[in-house]
């Protein structure tokens, strides 16, 4: 027999999980990789193409090799292409700080980084004060440094994709790779 509690429950469940498959079926990838060519180029970059011209898009810089004793810094740049204004969840994305696992970074081993991040319960859906507007034909940046939440060892060779378009409603491509060196 259910009680009250157990029907709000049921009835949240029915809400939440059609906002989740939306939010999941939006999220359609196309790639390309662009990257550095005989050391010219100073950092790694990934773009990520959008088919429908009125999409949110990302581009993600790296200095292609990283110093011991330097940052790591991971640029985020959000583009919107359409002419309109759109909005994107900042949740799981470098515009709050480190409490998501947004990023799946591994060694050219194959072996997954430690992320040392706080991780943060949410509520769905996200509340008006977590998104974050971009103009026609503008762009946003913002920058972390991948040593506050991730266990990054000098002498490695890292490639790092990004995991929240779910949550964030943006697209971008899959790969970017960067050396940590000694």
């Amino acid at each position: 027999m259910f009680d009250d509690s157990n029907m709000y429950k049921m009835k949240i469940l029915k809400l939440v999980i059609p906002v989740l498959a939306i939010l999941i079926s939006a999220c359609s990838q196309s790639q390309k990789m662009v990257g550095t060519k005989d050391g010219v180029d100073s950092t790694s970059a990934i773009v990520a193409e959008s088919k429908p011209n009125d999409s949110l898009i990302a581009i993600m810089n790296v200095k292609s090799v990283v110093k011991q004793g330097s940052s790591v810094i991971l640029k985020f740049t959000v583009i919107n292409n359409s002419d309109s204004t759109k909005s994107f969840c900042k949740w799981h994305t470098p515009f709050e700080p480190f409490i998501s696992k947004y990023l799946d970074i591994v060694d050219a081993n194959g072996v997954e980084v430690a992320y040392k991040g706080a991780m943060a319960k949410r509520i769905m859906p996200p509340p008006a004060d977590s998104y974050i507007s971009v103009k026609a034909k503008d762009s946003t940046s913002s920058e972390v440094d991948l040593l506050q939440a991730y266990d990054l060892k000098p002498g490695n060779k890292y490639t790092l994709s990004y995991n929240g378009s779910g949550v964030s409603g943006i697209s971008v491509a899959s790969k970017l790779s960067f050396n940590f060196e000694k």
